[in-house]
């Protein structure tokens, strides 16, 4: 097959990569402008913590005194006894993940869970 030069096919490459330039600004999104608020998406994961820690801890104590009252034969008595325990871990949990005083690595950064220090 031959080879065919076409006159302005040079002149095309040359401007190819000031076209593709201009293209690709002419196409650019600018980002939305930001709240001055945080992202919505840290709230929305601390709102389902708190509501799956609630949850857990009620669960797993009417778990726990269901299969011990089943166990003792001590029919109602302490699964009522471990839900109120279950409940009390949920928003003992609760506290923690809000004002972050667990024993997680931002509670040790924040020396929050230090006790105070006597002078000699």
């Amino acid at each position: 097959m031959a080879r065919r030069d076409d006159a302005g096919g040079g002149e095309d490459l040359r401007n190819l990569g000031a076209r593709l330039r201009r293209a690709r600004d002419s196409s650019r999104v600018a980002p939305p402008p930001r709240a001055d608020g945080p992202p919505t998406a840290p709230g929305l994961g601390l709102a389902l913590r708190i509501g799956v820690e609630m949850v857990a801890g009620v669960a797993v104590g009417v778990a726990i005194g269901y299969g011990l009252d089943r166990w003792l034969g001590s029919a109602p008595a302490l699964t009522i006894l471990f839900f109120f325990l279950g409940a009390g871990a949920g928003a003992l949990n609760t506290w923690r993940a809000i004002s972050n005083a667990g024993f997680g690595p931002a509670a040790r950064d924040s020396g929050k869970d230090e006790a105070p220090r006597r002078r000699r």
